[in-house]
């Protein structure tokens, strides 16, 4: 079974910069496409950014430009480095780990931007 735990979350004024982590103990994470994830309107979550094990990534448009993804594979852990936040970016950031259908979540973590 796979764990993941967030951390990084926060309350910061708009314009400013979060990092986001998620450390897996999964066996597997090498392998493993990463992502992050926040609910929207009429989802239960949507989807913010992901990345491959071979370091491919794809956002949403909405984050494009302002957000990076990352993955450190000696350490278990993805980042989601979060810069000129938006108060529409208010939301629990949740992590997840999908290694070939098997899907496992985080606990999540607020982000609170405030204007």
């Amino acid at each position: 079974q796979v764990q993941l735990v967030e951390s990084g979350g926060g309350l910061v004024q708009a314009g400013g910069s979060l990092r986001l982590s998620c450390a897996s103990s999964g066996r597997t994470f090498n392998i493993a496409v990463l992502g992050w994830y926040r609910p929207a309107p009429g989802k239960q979550r949507e989807l913010v950014a992901t990345i491959t094990s071979g370091g491919t990534t794809n956002y949403a448009d909405s984050v494009k430009g302002r957000f990076t993804i990352s993955r450190d594979n000696a350490k278990n852990t993805v980042y989601l480095q979060m810069n000129s936040l938006k108060p529409e970016d208010t939301a629990v950031y949740y992590c997840n780990q999908n290694t070939f259908g098997s899907l496992f979540w985080g606990q999540g973590t607020l982000v609170t931007v405030s204007s």
